[in-house]
């Protein structure tokens, strides 16, 4: 790696080394509490996947820039400048065994928000060069493509037509004042169109109208998983300048978590404006219309379920209550995991672990968290509300051969809908 590289990192550390980080360096107390509360450590009960550890070399830096006794020891010799070599060693901590879900900011005594500081580690080491090769790959295709997987407008105007032909029911596109935007992320399109026939579905009976946007159909935004702001910042315009093109009042993120946190959270301060419409995610929109009594339901699942909470939804979006009184409209035996709600347990494959090859063997190593809950309930099916997760779910189950169908949330409810004619 060129020094020319190297010191584009270090100009993006600098960039993002803001008050909320200045101050969580200095409060840190080293009790090591994030420990017990990452997976990655759990699971392996190797040390270097203490959260607080993964950030090494943005701590080193805030130190030696910004603190007198930092700048002094630097000026005199004394502390090790941060290399190329460190940098490469620390993207398996950076990238390949964190999530982002969040977990150890909850356990923090002094309320040190982690995740927050390795989303901004990751802008200096994708500036210097060392994002995982994956990673790259999905975020150039996002920017020429449209979309992380190389999915193109032709494919979901397969599965629409797919769609309308198992369902009876049109699915829009380019629909200028419909009341939604829907969104969705590849791997819904690729892996389950079902999500897309259950939108149909349900909001024909709650008598919504609805649409697809030709030009900004993908909600899933790499540049949040990397750490490239100006990624982020591109692919959100997107969906932005559609929404307000098509002036809809409400923009809807699929079952998945990082691209309900980038539209959701991150959206306005990457546009640097108040967004011209709500943006919720699929799970608020149904409960709201369960309480307006648009979801006409019958029948209950008899066998015995649990839910696994998306972290980005749950954890960090708040979206709790919701899915549970869904699941309760369509079930008499729903049990919870041990943890649930904000403090589930990861899936192990978000924060675009999914997406990084070099991470597969923890990912699958770690899921013996989720394994090790399941396994305490012997549910016959598990529920999800992520595309994400669900794809982690079914390939840790395989992996640790346990028979468990994994479905998501928003079919369910569509398969227990009313028939309307």
């Amino acid at each position: 790696m060129s020094a020319p590289t190297l010191q584009k990192g270090l100009n993006a550390f600098a960039e993002q080394i803001d008050a909320p980080i200045a101050s969580f360096f200095s409060s840190c107390v080293h009790c090591g509490m994030c420990a017990d509360a990452c997976l990655f450590y759990t699971e392996t009960g190797n040390p270097k996947y203490t959260p607080i550890h993964k950030l090494e070399p943005l701590r080193r830096f805030w130190k030696q820039e910004y603190t007198l006794m930092g700048r002094l020891k630097k000026a005199l010799g004394l502390s090790k400048a941060i290399s190329d070599e460190e940098l490469e060693e620390w993207k398996e901590l950076l990238y390949n065994s964190c999530t982002l879900c969040g977990r150890c900011s909850m356990v923090c005594p002094v309320g040190n928000d982690l995740a927050y500081m390795i989303r901004k580690t990751r802008e200096g080491m994708a500036a210097s060069g060392h994002a995982p090769i994956d990673l790259v790959g999905a975020s150039n295709r996002s920017v020429t493509i449209g979309s992380p997987m190389g999915v193109r407008l032709p494919a979901l105007q397969a599965q629409s037509r797919k769609a309308a032909k198992e369902t009876g029911l049109d699915i829009p596109f380019d629909q200028v004042g419909a009341e939604y935007l829907i969104l969705l992320s590849s791997m819904e399109i690729m892996n389950y169109p079902e999500y897309l026939q259950a939108i149909a579905k349900i909001f024909k009976q709650a008598g919504k109208t609805w649409t697809l946007a030709s030009d900004a159909f993908e909600a899933t935004n790499s540049g949040i998983q990397i750490g490239v702001s100006d990624i982020a910042r591109e692919l959100v315009s997107r969906v932005v300048n559609a929404a307000e093109k098509l002036q809809v009042k409400t923009v809807i993120s699929p079952e998945c978590g990082h691209a309900y946190t980038a539209i959701r959270w991150d959206a306005p301060n990457l546009m640097g404006r108040k967004l011209g419409f709500k943006v919720r995610h699929i799970l608020e929109v149904l409960e709201d219309f369960r309480q307006s009594g648009l979801l006409k339901t019958e029948g209950l699942e008899e066998s015995k379920i649990t839910f696994h909470d998306p972290c980005q939804i749950a954890r960090r979006g708040g979206v709790i209550d919701e899915p549970r009184h869904l699941l309760n409209l369509v079930s008499n035996n729903f049990v919870e995991m041990n943890d649930h709600g904000k403090m589930n347990w990861c899936c192990g494959a978000g924060g675009g672990v999914s997406a990084n090859e070099e991470a597969h063997e923890i990912k699958i190593k770690v899921f013996n968290r989720k394994v090790t809950q399941l396994k305490e309930l012997k549910v016959d099916t598990l529920v999800t509300a992520c595309a994400n997760c669900r794809i982690q779910l079914e390939e840790g189950l395989e992996e640790y051969q346990i028979d468990l169908p994994v479905v998501g949330l928003t079919e369910m409810i569509a398969e227990h809908l009313v028939e309307t004619k």
